[in-house]
């Protein structure tokens, strides 16, 4: 079995004053030729943005994203003409499909915010570009299944054979997860705590993934938060 470790020191940084951010796979100024995705997934940024800054509007096409929020709150507007805010709870997908723009602001002029921003290849090009977000309460020691693909049962959907998935653990509990779909791809990043995953201990914003492995288990050393992204390799 093909295990790949990410491990959260190993990641590209850059400070750029009104953005602190990680790149587990290559993304703009970073560029590591073993890192440049895990199968679809493409992108996972561990952004922190100060008070009253954020990303200008810019132009997408042809990926799924995919923002958690983790502390704060996101003002999103875009080409769609939506102006929505998210926070801690949130989940937002964005197909962008045949082409968008959008801008990402912190909320607050006094606090930080911190979100995951995720990017999955899309199963075709030219889509129709969309918007959706959803709120989730995480019931503890149970796997949230938030996004996966269209005509699905997950809650959002997005253009791939894909899911997504919210896990928080108290310390000594452990779950299960099986693949929704043989030959995909397991990805588990660490949010917070520290987790033991198939034998292989991980934490805090450390991520593994595996390549051929249908079934992992998770359990917790401590109180753990963790995403887990089923995905084509």
């Amino acid at each position: 079995m093909s295990v790949k470790f990410y491990p959260a020191a190993d990641r590209g940084h850059f400070d750029f004053g009104w953005l602190d951010t990680n790149h587990t796979f290559s993304f703009g100024h970073y560029y590591h030729p073993d890192r440049t995705r895990f199968g679809m997934l493409r992108v996972f940024n561990d952004d922190v943005v100060a008070p009253g800054e954020g990303f200008g509007t810019h132009p997408h096409n042809d990926m799924e994203i995919i923002s958690i929020p983790l502390e704060g709150t996101i003002v999103h507007r875009d080409s769609m003409k939506h102006d929505e805010a998210l926070r801690p709870g949130d989940v937002q997908v964005m197909s962008a499909g045949t082409g968008l723009t959008h801008s990402e602001f912190n909320g607050s002029s006094t606090e930080y915010l911190k979100f995951l921003q995720i990017w999955i290849i899309p199963n075709k090009p030219g889509v129709e570009p969309r918007y959706d977000q959803r709120s989730f309460t995480l019931q503890p020691d149970h796997i949230t299944t938030v996004a996966g693909p269209k005509n699905g049962s997950a809650p959002l959907w997005i253009n791939q054979d894909a899911w997504l998935s919210l896990v928080k653990l108290t310390a000594g509990r452990d779950v299960t997860y099986t693949s929704h779909r043989e030959g995909n791809g397991l990805f588990v990043f660490q949010i917070e705590g520290t987790s033991d995953v198939n034998g292989h201990v991980i934490g805090r914003r450390d991520a593994i993934g595996f390549e051929e492995a249908g079934t992992i288990t998770i359990s917790a050393d401590t109180d753990s938060y963790a995403v887990i992204i089923d995905v084509p390799r």
